[in-house]
């Protein structure tokens, strides 16, 4: 153990190059397609956020980093804070592989105030075996380290060992319940099949091994990477249990799990001590085309907000030629309604973004009519509402980042399939395709929020979300809205134009 938990290099060298990387890739930057409201790294790929946390009055997010390059490489820890999720201050770079337990990676994990007042930071040290790639599998370990503002560090080493040289087995999620710690983190058996484990300690630095939570009913899923498990009440006050994952080899099931791995949950019941029981399926947290490894924090007033990783898993990925690669989503809500369902709405405080509003008198389009709303936008939010009752549209919806050669990514409702679609047949740059979302009711509510690369969806109220890259030519942006075959009923509309959370520089 000592061995793994040597230094191999400073830890204080390693941030510094660290820091040089990702000033040397945003000194040349393109900001075509950085993002106004959206956090993304200075320079340098990104991917999972990590140590989600309401620490010392601030509001912190780190995320999974590579400052060397705008492709995945060896991880460190980014970091943003803020003190009202509106205004976000770029920190220095948390965490950089410095011991040898995390020689070739320190990979995802949470945050949490401990016993002592100090954040804890737990993480997983990745290695390769073979010291140089994945040909000979990994070597990771649960490790721990502790910081009294938030910004410095101090690495305490492994506190979960992998005894058994498991090749996934990452990401620890950390809570404190009725006076115990508790961890849960994702393994792929000897047999290739994905688990959640279950951990406890009374002291945050000795662990022992409880149960496994959940095992995959799928064998075909061979990890459940960045788990999450939190309790919520519904609307009359029942608790049950989210067991959130991003499973690893679940495939295309008709309009569900359409992306190279794939992110959702199951609802239950648990207590310590007990097993936990699920009692739904599993369920996407997102229909759109690039959303992984999402994580939640609770907020002094007792909400659960979530973000995740906007992945671009497929290429051509445009933006790894601009100096960067990769953003989160905007922080959600995440609630119970009286059915045990999931709702995941924006952020209240996203409301602070809003520069200007416009606000449209009830209206109704005509057959294969649109209707052009605004010639230019790079960062928008759009509270639509259509009357499906009174409208005969086969299609009918939004064109987003509309440019003079024609390209633009559709948002619509199609009568045929009764889904929402997001459809990028039409773009210009990156991968295309489409993604289809369900809904139920006779009126159809749409929340979107437009930056300058994507696009995030919200519908009726959060009962399902999407969200997607999409990379405009050059040009004016431009937004419409379009009814086809039939006409379309609109009760309300309006457009905020938004700020930036302060990023950009």
């Amino acid at each position: 153990m000592n061995d793994i938990n040597r230094e191999f290099v400073s830890h204080d060298e390693a941030l510094a190059r660290a820091e040089a990387g990702v000033a040397k890739l945003a000194a040349e930057r393109n900001d075509r397609w950085y993002p106004k409201f959206h956090i993304a790294s200075n320079g340098g790929w990104i991917n999972d956020p990590n140590g989600l946390c309401y620490y010392q009055g601030r509001w912190h997010v780190y995320y999974q980093l590579h400052p060397y390059g705008t492709q995945w490489g060896p991880m460190h820890w980014g970091h943003v804070s803020s003190d009202d999720m509106i205004n976000w201050k770029r920190e220095p770079i948390a965490f950089a592989p410095s011991l040898e337990a995390d020689r070739d990676g320190v990979f995802s994990g949470s945050a949490v105030t401990g016993d002592d007042g100090r954040l804890w930071v737990f993480y997983t040290g990745h290695r390769w075996a073979n010291g140089v790639d994945d040909a000979d599998d990994n070597l990771e370990v649960q490790c721990a380290a502790v910081s009294d503002d938030g910004v410095h560090f101090e690495k305490l080493g492994v506190v979960i060992d992998n005894p058994k040289g498991f090749r996934h087995f990452r990401d620890p999620k950390v809570w404190k319940q009725d006076g115990m710690w508790y961890m849960v983190f994702g393994m792929s058996t000897a047999d290739g099949r994905g688990e959640v484990l279950l951990y406890s300690s009374e002291n945050m630095r000795i662990w022992h091994f409880e149960q496994v939570l959940f095992r995959h009913p799928n064998p075909g899923v061979y990890m459940l990477e960045c788990p999450d498990f939190f309790p919520l009440r519904d609307k009359e006050g029942n608790e049950y249990w989210v067991l959130c994952f991003s499973a690893m080899g679940e495939r295309p099931n008709g309009f569900a799990n359409r992306n190279l791995h794939n992110a959702g949950y199951v609802i239950g019941t648990w207590e310590p001590g007990e097993e936990f029981k699920p009692r739904t399926e599993f369920r996407l947290w997102d229909w759109g085309h690039n959303y992984y490894a999402p994580q939640s924090m609770v907020t002094p007033d007792g909400r659960r907000l979530q973000y995740a990783w906007m992945s671009p898993f497929v290429p051509p990925v445009p933006m790894q030629d601009d100096g960067w690669c990769g953003q989160l989503t905007v922080p959600r809500e995440i609630s119970l309604d009286s059915y045990c369902c999931i709702r995941t709405e924006p952020a209240r405080e996203l409301e602070s973004l809003r520069e200007t509003t416009m606000e449209y008198d009830p209206f109704i389009l005509g057959v294969n009519e649109s209707f052009r709303l605004l010639d230019d936008v790079e960062a928008a939010e759009i509270e639509l509402e259509m009357d499906m009752s009174h409208s005969t549209a086969e299609r009918a919806g939004l064109k987003l980042m509309l440019t003079e050669d024609n390209a633009h990514t559709c948002v619509y409702y199609d009568d045929q399939t009764h889904r929402v679609v997001l459809d990028r047949h039409a773009n210009a740059r990156g991968d295309r395709g489409y993604r289809a979302a369900p809904f139920t009711s006779h009126t159809l509510k749409l929340h979107v929020f437009v930056d300058r690369c994507s696009i995030e969806v919200f519908v009726n109220d959060g009962e399902q979300v999407m969200s997607s890259y999409s990379f405009p030519s050059d040009g004016p942006r431009a937004l419409e809205i379009t009814a086809e075959s039939g006409t379309l009923s609109i009760p309300s509309l309006r457009i905020h134009e938004l700020r930036s959370i302060g990023l950009e520089e």
